[in-house]
């Protein structure tokens, strides 16, 4: 599992991934030189590295090389969120956390993600960002354990016959079929 980025290499990363095509390091350093003073061999040599960490491919174009982000800042989020949640001595615990600090304006994307991963049997209603206004004040986060369900959820869906079980591995790691 890839390490969290450094503050630099996040900087440089950041304006590679920005604008999604290869990069030379005079574009990396015109970008970086807005917000900094650093010179172009500090970049090429973070994206040097960057390249032999597996971050970034480059191909050789005259007497520089272009760079390119092997993944995007999204999968790079995901890693290291499941780097976190996976190093949780409670990772349950740990989920439940992490949605209750979520935005009503961040809920949209969870029930989004969720569908297009095809979550069996879970169900975020639309507008539970809260809890009821009769929950009490003993309850938590609505599908929090002891707390009320979602007022317009509807009831878990049954799994499918081809969906995975809850507890199997990653696509990935799945022998095919």
């Amino acid at each position: 599992m890839p390490r969290r980025l450094g503050e630099l290499e996040d900087a440089v990363m950041t304006r590679v991934w920005a604008r999604n095509k290869p990069v030379t390091v005079r574009e990396v350093l015109q970008e970086l030189q807005q917000d900094r003073a650093i010179a172009y061999t500090t970049v090429m040599t973070v994206l040097d590295n960057l390249y032999r960490k597996g971050w970034v491919r480059r191909t050789q174009e005259g007497r520089a090389y272009r760079y390119e982000a092997v993944s995007t800042r999204a999968a790079y989020s995901a890693v290291l969120m499941n780097e976190a949640w996976s190093e949780s001595d409670n990772p349950a615990a740990a989920l439940v956390a992490f949605f209750s600090m979520m935005s009503p304006e961040q809920l949209p994307a969870l029930r989004d993600a969720l569908r297009v991963v095809g979550v069996a049997g879970v169900s975020l209603a639309d507008g539970a960002a809260e809890p009821p206004a009769d929950a009490g004040p003993d309850t938590g986060p609505v599908g929090a354990p002891g707390a009320p369900a979602a007022p317009d959820a509807a009831p878990p869906a049954e799994p499918s016959a081809d969906a995975p079980p809850v507890d199997a591995p990653p696509a990935e790691d799945r022998p095919a079929a």
